[in-house]
């Protein structure tokens, strides 16, 4: 960047309230690196990104992109396929400040909101109104509005509610000039009104009216429209701009439907009124048809079109394999029976289960009247959810693959007619196998749109190649069928050359007047739709470079690499759900808003850190050391990506591993030392426990001790046991242990975690005291700690030696009759997460067997119950309501199914999940002074509104250390461990 446009960004962002990031600084370099991408192959480095606040802001922006001649993208998620939103312009990120739901009028059902709200948060504000708005992506818990607007989005229930065009009434847009107007439907003659310049806000929206009008009164264009454009019977029709929407002429005329679809090429959306639909009815089912071949599901597809479903969508059995393995997915497959080749889930309405019942029963009747099929399970409820889960979740499963040769998004988005889709598939089938190429296929075969993904290698220059010819190919069997190159995820950069094939050179031209009209020095979202570069280049792989050797003290040999790990990556965006949508997953983005704190944004920026640069690389391209610390600086080591992560990027493990690399090469500051030694300086604490309460139970003290170690002075910090749990085991009377008895349901060895040992020991207590009057023999057997401190700060050589210590103290005597039982989940869980990718392969066995025996003390309990060795009858029949808070460790990597069915065990006790994500305090996290804040602020999304309105008499279970902490801290309720509630629920206790 030169130095004139330099300064210029330089007084540009002291105007601006939001953000703006264009420096060489290491968080604005970070940031422009993170937005390089999308959920498409492509990457290109923006020259400056931009989180406006308001409207003026964007003003700002369009003034100053007008006058340095620069190109504004448009950004909401992220999720494009077709690289929409990557380019070397200003990226402008409304989803952070943009998100307000500005009207509900449920008696018109419309609702306006801001183009950052989350389709599926809306329609969570919308439930009590009986409303929703119907288009339905895959990416529907993060989709925004804006970008649903610019990509004219759809997704399964295409068939049944459309797209965003359908819905789209009115929008409040800034033009290029600045000007902010308003489209909305107009009659011919206001329209005429706006030509003629008599009611429009300036130039630039009398030049957009008269220069429509001028497209749309002139014959000769409307005929080239309705002979070029794709067949009026396929509804997903998303190339080019909209022109056919606006016809006829000689009656009200809606700019907005141009709008839509147009990829931010056109104006700055700053607000739209969409149409609502009513919530669909309670019964929903969805008959599950298991097909031999992926043809018969295509002809089943036809018979199931007569019966008028609400969706038809096909998985195929590539997808559905990589769900076998899938620690979060597998659970849903229950229904399959045998190994489709494809499923197609058909799904129906209706006011009672004997209702859809009866539809689904004519559909299955039909299908084996014309011997298509050989299953039909019919699904109701959270089963039918489940199936819809495995569907959604293709994209992302896929990215799964081993190798360097990966599905890509390159002719996923073709539609044709829906009687064409079989002959169609066959035709591409096997144009691909002549190619020598497999794909997957999968998605919306009831709107004549399947998502097909041909494996390429794109690091390679046959590969780059490739992915040329076949999309130049299928665009050639697609115009045969008179169908359409993009049915909804867009041109983009990836399809925007070939328009001119799919709808000549005429039509083509159109389209760069309309760009022109809108847009005449082409500062909105420039290459895309018209104009654009070619579609192989700037893809986010370098060709014919070797993949780089990375020595690790992780073993990643079961993703390949640590770099090959980065790259499962999809894009997607699962990462940005909101609190509203659930789940565990980047707490810090759920807090924060910003795509740095994404497992997405984590991923690209590992994967760009261990992509060696060639020397031919611009140094703006490089990602420093100090770059991917910024990035990595607020991940929680939650581990819920390593489970709601399509592609399982666990981001938790990867930042341990580089974070030790960077103290390899750097050092390790004071501070995380002291946190990883944690056990040590408890161990030396606990000598004198008074001293160390005493300064720690003093505010003044505490508050001073916390500053000098780089913790926030307002937080609390746990106290010590005025013994150790091992101590008080050692020296506890003998009468209080059982002895051995042909009656005993056997042995428990207890992991004695270095929390549990120091802090929490009545709990230890509790637990052991617990199993004993149950009849257990419990036994506490010679370990060291967990490493589950030194793990957190990055210390792996330090945790690996510990792993392999415990692992060979553990391992002969642990068994499925003598398991290991742990108190705290971070600790125990690490035998079953971090210690088998920790020890040499001559231990991996042994630790694998070990982690097998291995339990969280709910697993356990509710696995002897499960065995009749516990019993209901055993506890108290006093009422109680539990409210449970699982630990983010618990819910990514076991789940808490084992903790409700335990805290169940007294009869009368009621037990409710909490839909907390991470409670925020992610160990010694929350304590440290720069991260306090986030901390809490992730405790307020859910946890501590919800704790705050229990009465004082429900009982507020939380596993873990760290989450009963951050409750005490941020509501000044005492949360319990699950083994003192029911010490205290034993009958007669």
């Amino acid at each position: 960047m030169d130095r004139i446009l330099y300064l210029n960004f330089s007084k540009l962002s002291a105007r601006l309230e939001g953000e703006l990031f264009y420096d060489d600084s290491v968080l604005h370099k970070a940031q422009r690196h993170l937005y390089a991408t999308d959920a498409s192959v492509y990457q290109e480095l923006p020259i400056a990104v931009a989180i406006p606040k308001n409207a003026e802001d964007l003003k700002a922006l369009i003034a100053f992109a007008q006058t340095n001649k620069l190109s504004l993208i448009p950004r909401t998620a992220g999720t494009s396929l077709a690289g929409q939103v990557v380019g070397s312009g200003i990226v402008v990120d409304v989803s952070k400040h943009f998100n307000g739901i500005l009207e509900i009028n449920p008696e018109e059902k419309w609702v306006r909101v801001q183009p950052g709200v989350i389709r599926d948060d809306l329609n969570k504000h919308l439930a009590p109104y009986g409303l929703l708005f119907g288009p339905e992506t895959s990416t529907a818990s993060r989709a925004m509005i804006g970008g649903m607007i610019g990509n004219n989005s759809c997704g399964l229930h295409s068939i049944t509610w459309g797209t965003t065009r359908d819905h789209l009434l009115e929008v409040k847009a800034i033009l290029a000039d600045g000007a902010e107007v308003h489209f909305k439907n107009e009659s011919k003659a206001d329209f005429l009104a706006k030509v003629s310049g008599k009611t429009v806000s300036g130039k630039q929206e009398q030049a957009i009216y008269a220069g429509m009008w001028g497209i749309l009164s002139n014959p000769v264009d409307e005929e080239l429209v309705r002979k070029n454009f794709p067949k009026a019977s396929i509804r997903r029709r998303n190339s080019g701009y909209a022109l056919d929407s606006l016809y006829p002429t000689n009656d009200d005329i809606n700019l907005c439907k141009l709008i839509a679809g147009s990829e931010g090429t056109l104006c700055l959306v700053t607000e739209a009124k969409i149409a609502l639909v009513d919530a669909p009815p309670k019964v929903i089912g969805v008959v599950c048809v298991h097909t031999a071949t992926l043809l018969e599901s295509l002809y089943a597809n036809r018979v199931a079109m007569r019966h008028r479903p609400k969706a038809s969508e096909l998985v195929d059995k590539y997808i559905m394999d990589f769900t076998k393995d899938h620690r979060e997915y597998s659970k849903n497959r229950f229904f399959v029976v045998g190994d489709p080749e494809a499923l197609l889930i058909v799904e129906f309405w209706g006011e009672t289960e004997e209702a859809v019942t009866a539809k689904a029963a004519a559909l299955i009747n039909d299908l084996k009247a014309e011997n298509l099929g050989y299953a039909w399970p019919l699904l109701f409820g959270e089963d039918a959810n489940k199936a819809w889960d495995i569907r959604k979740a293709g994209l992302g499963l896929i990215r799964n693959l081993p190798g360097d040769t990966q599905p890509v998004n390159l002719i996923e988005d073709c539609a044709v007619d829906v009687d064409d889709l079989p002959e169609y598939i066959t035709e591409l089938d096997q144009l691909l196998r002549s190619k020598g190429l497999h794909a997957s296929y999968y998605a919306h075969a009831g709107a004549g749109e399947l998502h097909v993904e041909p494996m390429i290698n794109l690091k390679t220059s046959e590969g780059k190649a490739m992915f040329r010819e076949v999309l130049a190919d299928t665009a050639v069997l697609v115009k045969k069928y008179n169908g359409v190159l993009s049915g909804e995820h867009g041109d983009g950069r990836l399809r925007g050359e070939f328009i001119p094939f799919m709808m000549g050179p005429e039509v083509y031209e159109l389209f760069r007047q309309v760009k022109k009209i809108w847009d005449p020095a082409g500062i909105f979202n420039k290459g895309k739709i018209v104009d654009s570069p070619p579609m192989n280049e700037f893809l986010r792989y370098e060709q014919d470079k070797p993949n780089p050797k990375i020595d690790t003290t992780f073993d990643f040999s079961a993703q390949e690499s640590i770099l090959r790990l980065a790259e499962k990556c999809s894009g997607s965006g699962d990462c940005r759900k909101t609190e509203l949508t659930g789940g565990t997953m980047c707490p810090s983005f759920m807090a924060s808003r910003n795509e740095k704190e994404t497992t997405r944004a984590r991923a690209n920026m590992l994967r760009k850190y261990y992509t060696a640069a060639p020397s031919n690389t611009p140094k703006d391209d490089l990602v420093s050391d100090e770059m991917v610390k910024e990035v990595l600086d607020l991940c929680l080591s939650c581990k819920g990506c390593k489970s709601e992560c399509p592609s399982s990027v666990d981001i938790g493990k990867m930042k341990a591993e580089f974070t030790q690399q960077y103290y390899d090469r750097h050092g390790a500051p004071l501070r995380s030392r002291l946190i990883a030694n944690f056990t040590g300086e408890m161990k030396l604490a606990s000598i004198f426990p008074w001293a160390y309460n005493f300064i720690f139970k003093t505010p003044a003290l505490r508050r001073l001790a916390n500053k000098m170690v780089g913790f926030h002075p307002d937080r609390t910090m746990p106290l010590l046991h005025n013994t150790t749990l091992r101590n008080w085991w050692k020296h506890r009377s003998p009468s209080g242990q059982p002895g051995k008895s042909t009656a005993s349901p056997g042995k428990v060895y207890l992991f004695c975690d270095e929390f549990t040992n120091y802090n929490d020991v009545e709990v230890g207590k509790k637990a052991i005291l617990l199993l004993e009057k149950l009849g257990y023999e419990v036994v506490i057997p010679q370990h060291l700690e967990s490493a589950r401190s030194f793990l957190s700060k990055g210390f792996v050589k330090e945790a690996k030696e510990i792993a392999l210590r415990n692992v060979t103290l553990l391992k002969d005597i642990v068994s499925e009759n003598a398991p290991l039982v742990g108190i705290e989940p971070s600790a125990i869980l690490s035998f079953r997460d971090e210690y088998p990718e920790l020890v040499p392969d001559s231990l991996k066995a042994d630790t694998r067997k070990l982690g097998e025996n291995s339990f969280l003390f709910e697993e356990f309990i509710a696995r002897e119950y499960d065995a009749k060795r516990i019993r209901p009858d055993q506890f108290t029949q006093a009422e109680r309501l539990v409210k449970i808070h699982g630990h983010c460790h618990q819910k990514a990597l076991s789940s808490l199914v084992a903790s409700k069915k335990t805290l169940s065990l007294p009869a009368g006790y009621k037990v409710q999940l909490i839909p907390s994500g991470c409670c925020g305090m992610a160990g010694s996290f929350g304590y440290e002074e720069e991260h306090y804040d986030l901390s809490m602020k992730v405790g307020e999304l859910v946890l501590f509104p919800t704790v705050r309105s229990q009465g004082e008499d429900v009982i507020i279970a939380a596993a873990g250390t760290s989450c009963r902490h951050q409750i005490k801290d941020g509501t000044g309720r005492i949360a319990r461990h699950p083994a003192e509630i029911l010490w205290e629920a034993l009958a007669g206790q």
